[in-house]
């Protein structure tokens, strides 16, 4: 959330609309509005495709040019994703249901939008969304650390197993050149030998013991 100012950008064709949406957004909770008003929805794309300070888009269905759903749905496709709060000139239910498919934070009738409303609803929309970019952020950082611990598991399931079968067949022959040799000293080493890979034999276990995932919580 902004800290003291909020950026809004409305898209209406109406400039009577845009000075009286201008006077109803005064401060609210501690906040400021800086509106900033675009009458050609064409234009708004590669506005807000391009580096700017908007943080919620107030947007009318009537546009002369075409529907507000229909250049959200283009900012949605353009990776635009501020939140936006729908605005129309009467009830109907079939936009709003259409406007909720693509994510409109809110649906504002423009003639019941007054007051303390609207201001309201524009934190509360921009509150909604940050705590929802906060909660996938959290979930994909988590998916993320899932997937790097099973790699890490197979990394070691992999090399414990790569170990094992070399130091199974070095063992076997220290062993049989231990029963055959006649030095001492030749002894000495292999069964040293012997032992060292003994103790590798313990760490690749415990390794390997270490690395079972916890039985999953109930």
């Amino acid at each position: 959330m902004p800290d003291k100012v909020i950026n809004v950008l409305l898209i209406d064709d109406d400039a009577e609309y845009a000075a009286v949406a201008k006077s109803y957004l005064q401060s609210f909770n501690g906040k400021s509005f800086n509106l900033t008003w675009m009458e050609d929805g064409d234009k708004v794309i590669s506005y807000l495709k391009s580096p700017n300070d908007i943080h919620l888009i107030l947007m009318d269905y009537y546009l002369r040019s075409r529907n507000g759903l229909e250049i959200l749905r283009e900012l949605r496709e353009a990776g635009v994703d501020l939140p936006v709060i729908m605005l129309t000139g009467g009830k109907d239910f079939r936009i709003a249901v259409e406007a909720m498919k693509y994510g409109v934070a809110d649906y504002l009738v423009k003639e019941e939008a007054v007051d303390s409303l609207f201001p309201r609803s524009i934190v509360n929309a921009l509150e909604q969304h940050i705590l929802k970019t906060q909660v996938f952020t959290a979930e994909k950082n988590k998916v993320i650390s899932q997937k790097k611990t099973e790699a890490v598991h197979e990394l070691i399931v992999t090399m414990c197993h790569e170990f094992n079968n070399p130091l199974a067949a070095i063992k076997i022959s220290t062993d049989i050149l231990t029963r055959q040799c006649k030095s001492p000293d030749v002894k000495a080493i292999l069964t040293e030998l012997n032992r060292n890979i003994s103790s590798l034999e313990k760490q690749i276990v415990r390794l390997r013991d270490l690395n079972v995932p916890p039985p999953p919580k109930s």
